[in-house]
């Protein structure tokens, strides 16, 4: 059974190309423009989350390191790993604040991608 990855990030290209990888590597994607999604974790139950730290939808300081923050200290999701996508110089440091297991930088190379999902889902 494929392994399933959730992505989220707002910037359509972006997410359709993660999703052209990661299906090519035989993954089953679950894809989502915003963080509504994260509602439904029971329904789909990823085995990996990457997550955009800047989504468009927040009007408040609500960001991919704050979602993976709460995901991190809510004992149902906390087994899930979590990797916080930004192009912010600070990723690693935004990554580390929001508990989050790694970061990818963008723009992203696809073995990089592909070395960090098979790191945590094979």
């Amino acid at each position: 059974m494929a392994k399933k990855i959730l992505v989220i990030e707002d910037d359509k290209d972006i997410r359709d190309t993660i999703v052209f990888i990661l299906s090519e590597e035989k993954y089953e994607v679950i894809e989502s423009g915003d963080s509504k999604i994260l509602k439904h974790l029971d329904k789909h139950k990823p085995d990996l989350i990457l997550i955009d730290h800047w989504l468009t939808e927040w009007k408040s300081d609500a960001n991919g390191q704050q979602l993976s923050k709460e995901l991190k200290s809510n004992p149902a999701t906390k087994h899930i790993p979590i990797v916080i996508i930004s192009a912010v110089s600070n990723i690693k440091e935004i990554a580390e604040q929001g508990l989050a297991d790694a970061y990818l930088q963008k723009p992203f190379d696809m073995a990089v991608l592909i070395g960090l999902v098979k790191k945590f889902v094979g």
